[in-house]
């Protein structure tokens, strides 16, 4: 089974770090494509983070 990393997405030039704010998904749970599996925050905005791929979370 191959592992795929869960790679912050670029919110802009300034934008160097986040804080997970709440994982929405445990590992072992199955996400689908564009699922939101955490939420971050930086010093300026709020996001999600989607799945970039379909399967079963690790750790």
């Amino acid at each position: 089974m191959a592992q795929v990393e869960l790679i912050m997405p670029k919110m802009g030039e300034s934008i160097m770090e986040a804080t997970i704010l709440r994982w929405l998904k445990k590992p072992g749970d199955k996400v689908e494509v564009d699922e939101t599996v955490l939420e971050i925050a930086t010093d300026k905005v709020d996001s999600e983070v989607p799945s970039p791929v379909a399967g079963t979370l690790g750790e």
